[in-house]
C-alpha cells in the first residue's frame, strides 16, 4: 500500500543534503511545503533538498474506519491508555518505515551520504521519524519529531538492536505545545525521557506555552537551528 509520489523541492545549489518531512494524520505533505518556502525566501538550506512524503489512504478505527492518509491505523483513543501500553497498528508501523527508509536510501544512492539526511515529521509523522531514527541501521544528520510521542514502547528496544547504535550521537530535537489537546504533552516529555534513558540518544526537548496541536513560528525558527547545526558544512564538501 503506497501513498501518492512524494512532494520534493529541489535544491537550488549543488546539493549536498537532504530534509524528508513526514506529515500528521489526515495531512499530506503538501500539508508542509510552507517550510522551505519559508527557508527558501530567507536564504537558508540553499544546497538542500526536501522530501515531503505522502502517507497512503488507510482506515483509522478510532475514527469510525474512515480512510485518511495516515501512517498507521490508530485502535484506540490515545488518552484511554497507557504510556507505554501496546495499542499500536504494528505492522503499519513497519511498513511506514520501510517507506522512510527506502527514501533515505534512494538520497544514499544518489550521492547523499546518510549523515547529510535529517529525518522529521509532525504528530504521526515525528512518531514514525523518532521510530525510525531509534530502529534505523542508516547514520543520520538529525531527527527531529513535533508534538509526537513514542511507538511500540514495549518493543522498541529489540527493534533498536537491529541499528547497531547508529545513531545513538545523532541529535534528536522535539518540541511540543503543553496545551496540545490531541497528543498529550505529558507523552512528549515521557518520549524525550525514553529515548535518552532507556535508549541512550541525545534529545533537545522544547515545550512551547499554549500551543495546541500545531506548530508556530518559534518552534520552526528553533527548528531552523537544529538543522543548521546538524548540516554544518564539512570539509569534503
Amino acid at each position: 500500500m503506497a501513498g501518492r509520489q512524494a512532494l520534493v523541492v529541489p535544491a537550488l545549489k549543488k546539493q549536498t543534503a537532504t530534509i524528508i518531512m513526514a506529515h500528521g494524520l489526515g495531512d499530506s505533505g503538501a500539508g508542509w511545503i510552507f517550510l522551505a518556502e519559508n527557508w527558501r525566501r530567507r536564504g537558508k538550506f540553499e544546497d538542500v533538498k526536501f522530501v515531503f512524503p505522502n502517507a497512503p489512504s488507510i482506515p483509522i478505527t478510532v475514527n469510525s474506519g474512515m480512510s485518511m492518509p495516515g501512517w498507521y491505523d490508530i485502535v484506540r483513543r490515545r488518552d484511554d491508555v497507557d504510556f507505554n501500553e501496546s495499542m499500536h497498528d504494528e505492522p503499519g508501523i513497519l511498513r511506514s518505515r520501510t517507506t522512510l527508509t527506502k527514501l533515505i536510501t534512494d538520497e544514499i544512492a544518489a550521492g547523499i551520504p546518510s549523515d547529510r539526511i535529517v529525518l522529521g515529521g509532525f504528530s504521526q509523522g515525528g512518531a514514525m521519524s523518532i521510530f525510525t531514527g531509534a530502529t534505523t541501521p542508516h547514520k543520520l544528520a538529525g531527527v527531529f519529531g513535533l508534538s509526537c510521542y513514542l511507538l511500540l514502547g514495549d518493543k522498541i528496544k529489540d527493534y533498536a538492536k537491529e541499528a547497531n547504535g547508529a545513531n545513538k550521537d545523532t541529535p534528536f530535537f522535539m518540541g511540543h505545545g503543553d496545551a496540545d489537546q490531541v497528543v498529550s504533552y505529558k507523552w512528549g516529555v515521557q518520549t524525550a525521557e525514553f529515548l535518552k534513558n532507556e535508549l541512550g540518544h541525545k534529545v533537545e526537548f522544547k515545550t512551547y506555552k499554549g500551543l495546541p496541536h500545531s506548530a508556530d513560528m518559534q518552534e520552526i525558527d528553533d527548528l531552523e537551528v537544529f538543522i543548521k547545526d546538524c548540516l554544518k558544512p564539512t570539509e569534503s564538501l
